[in-house]
C-alpha cells in the first residue's frame, strides 16, 4: 500500500511552462522551468516541442528527473510547452500527463492546463452527444475538443470561442506550429507571467521558473487576458472580463515558492508577515519557535522575528522523499510521518516551543508531530497556523478533500487543539492574512476555503448561507 506524504495537505494541480525562441535550446530550458515548478505537481511531466512543421511530445509519471532522464526530446525546435501535475479532475494515469497533443482541421496543437474547469462534466458530455470522443478523463481535453470543434477562422479566436461556455480556473499554455498562447481565465484564480529571455519569451506559472532559465520578468498576465506570441513579438488580447477578480490566496500562503512573486505581491515577505501578525494575534510565550518544514519556515521566521523568540530547527526534514511511499505496517502508522520529520532531541528537550505551520486540513498529521515533539522532550507545543481554518473544500484547481474530511468544518478551535494534542492552538484571523498580503487587495483574492464564498459557479456542497464561517479568530 502507498502512503500519499502530502495526505494532510492541499495540492495545487500542476504548473505549466512555455518557451519561444530561435536561439535557445526550448527543450531544455522547459526542462529547467519544470524543475522550478516541481512543488507544483509530482505526478507526472511532459514537454512538448515544434520546429514549425512537426510536433513531438515526451510525457511520463513521475518527478521531472525521472521522466526525462534518458528521453528529453531531441528534435531541433523553437517553440516548447511544458507541465508538471497533480490530479484533481481525473486519475493519476499515464494517459492524463500532459501536454495534450492532437491533430484537427486547423493543423496541430498542443496545450498544457493548470485550473480546474467547474463545468467540466456537462461540457463533456455535451461534446459527446455531438460525437467527440475523448481519450483521457481530465477535464484539459475539454478545451482542446471545443477549440478542434470551433468554426472560427483563427486559431485565436478559436481558443476565445471555445472559452466562451467553460467555467471555473484556467491558466493555459498553447502551442501551434508557429505560435506560443498563453491565456489566464477571467477571475484570475492562478498565477501565470511572463518573461524575456535574449530575443525570445518566457510563460511560466510563477516568476521563480523565469529566474531558473535567467528570464527577465516582464509582467503577470492579467485575468482575462491573451498574449500570442511569434516571430512578430507578442500581442495581447482581452478576451473576457469579471466584475470579481479573485486570486488564489493560498499561492501566498503556501502553494506558490517563496522566492516568486505574483501579481506584484512578493510571497516571502507574504508569509514573513503573516507570521509576524501571528506573534501579535497570539501573544504566545516560549522558549523557541520552530517550523514545520519547510512551508511553515518563512512564518515562522516572522514570528521569531516580531516576538524576540530564538528560531531554532526542532524538525528536520527528509528532502529524499518522493511523495509517495511503501506504507508502514498499521502498528507502526506513526512512521508514515517519522520518515519525513524527525524531532531534533537536542533542540526542544526540555523547552517549550511554538510550532508554526501552514495550514491544517484533516488535522492527522498535526497530531503525530505534536506527539513526536513532546516524545522528544519538549514540555509544551503551542501551534501557530499562518491561515484561517480550513471549513470548505476548493473547486479551482486544488485536490481538497470532501467537506466532512476538513477537520474545522466540525470542530471549533479548541476542539481542534484537542485532536492534534497541542498545549494552545491559533489560527490567523483573515483580517490579518489580508493584512499580511499587503500589495492585494483583499476583494481580488479567493477566501472560499475560509468563508464559502465562492466567486465562480461550483459543484457546492450544501447551503453555503447556513454553513457561515464560525471559527476566525479575531486580532488582538
Amino acid at each position: 500500500m502507498l502512503y500519499d506524504i502530502q495526505s494532510d495537505k492541499w495540492r495545487e494541480e500542476c504548473g505549466i511552462f512555455g518557451i519561444f525562441a530561435r536561439q535557445e535550446n526550448v527543450a531544455l530550458n522547459s526542462y529547467w522551468g519544470l524543475y522550478a515548478l516541481q512543488h507544483r505537481g509530482q505526478e507526472s511531466a511532459g514537454i512538448a516541442v515544434t520546429d514549425g512543421n512537426v510536433m513531438d511530445v515526451q510525457r511520463g509519471m513521475g518527478l521531472v528527473n525521472e521522466v526525462f532522464r534518458h528521453n528529453l526530446p531531441d528534435m531541433p525546435a523553437h517553440i516548447a510547452i511544458g507541465h508538471v501535475r497533480y490530479s484533481t479532475t481525473g486519475s493519476s494515469l499515464l494517459r492524463n500527463t500532459q501536454p495534450l497533443l492532437v491533430n484537427y482541421s486547423g493543423g496541430q496543437i498542443s496545450l498544457a492546463h493548470n485550473g480546474n474547469l467547474t463545468n467540466a462534466h456537462e461540457m463533456r458530455q455535451q461534446l459527446e452527444d455531438k460525437g467527440s470522443v475523448f481519450q483521457t478523463s481530465i477535464d484539459s481535453e475539454v478545451i482542446v475538443n471545443l477549440i478542434a470543434r470551433s468554426t472560427k477562422p483563427t486559431v485565436e479566436e478559436k481558443i476565445i470561442d471555445s472559452l466562451a461556455g467553460v467555467q471555473g480556473a484556467y491558466c493555459l499554455v498553447i502551442m501551434t506550429e508557429n505560435k506560443l498562447i498563453g491565456v489566464r481565465d477571467p477571475h484570475g484564480f492562478r498565477p501565470l507571467c511572463l518573461g524575456r529571455l535574449g530575443e525570445g519569451w518566457v510563460l511560466a506559472s510563477e516568476s521563480c521558473a523565469l529566474d531558473t532559465v535567467a528570464a527577465e520578468f516582464v509582467r503577470d498576465i492579467e485575468p482575462g487576458e491573451m498574449v500570442i506570441i511569434d516571430d512578430n513579438g507578442v500581442e495581447s488580447r482581452s478576451f473576457a472580463k469579471t466584475d470579481r477578480r479573485s486570486g488564489c490566496v493560498f499561492e501566498y500562503i503556501y502553494f506558490a515558492r517563496p522566492d516568486s512573486v505574483i501579481d506584484g505581491q512578493s510571497v516571502y515577505q507574504a508569509r514573513f508577515n503573516m507570521g509576524r501578525t501571528l506573534a501579535r494575534e497570539s501573544g504566545f510565550k516560549a522558549d523557541i519557535v520552530i517550523s514545520v518544514p519547510d512551508s511553515g519556515t518563512t512564518a515562522a521566521l516572522g514570528y521569531s522575528h516580531e516576538s524576540g523568540i530564538p528560531f531554532a530547527e526542532g524538525l528536520m526534514k527528509n528532502r529524499y522523499i518522493g511523495r509517495t511511499f511503501i506504507q508502514p505496517e498499521q502498528k507502526k502508522r506513526d512512521m508514515s510521518v517519522r520518515i519525513k520529520l524527525n524531532a531534533v532531541a537536542s533542540v526542544v528537550k526540555g523547552k517549550s516551543v511554538i510550532m508554526v505551520d501552514d495550514s491544517i486540513v484533516r488535522g492527522t498529521t498535526s497530531g503525530k508531530i505534536v506527539r513526536m515533539l513532546k516524545e522528544a522532550g519538549a514540555t509544551a507545543v503551542h501551534m501557530c497556523v499562518s491561515s484561517p481554518p480550513i471549513g470548505f473544500p476548493c473547486y479551482y484547481g486544488i485536490d481538497t478533500s470532501a467537506r466532512k474530511e476538513l477537520i474545522a468544518s466540525s470542530k471549533q478551535v479548541d476542539e481542534i487543539r484537542q485532536f492534534i494534542g497541542a498545549d494552545s492552538l491559533h489560527y490567523l484571523s483573515l483580517e490579518g492574512l489580508h493584512a499580511s498580503i499587503g500589495h492585494i487587495h483583499e476583494k481580488t483574492l479567493c477566501n472560499a476555503c475560509f468563508n464559502c464564498d465562492y466567486p465562480a459557479e461550483t459543484p457546492c456542497e450544501g447551503d453555503c448561507a447556513n454553513n457561515k464561517f464560525l471559527f476566525e479568530p479575531k486580532a488582538k
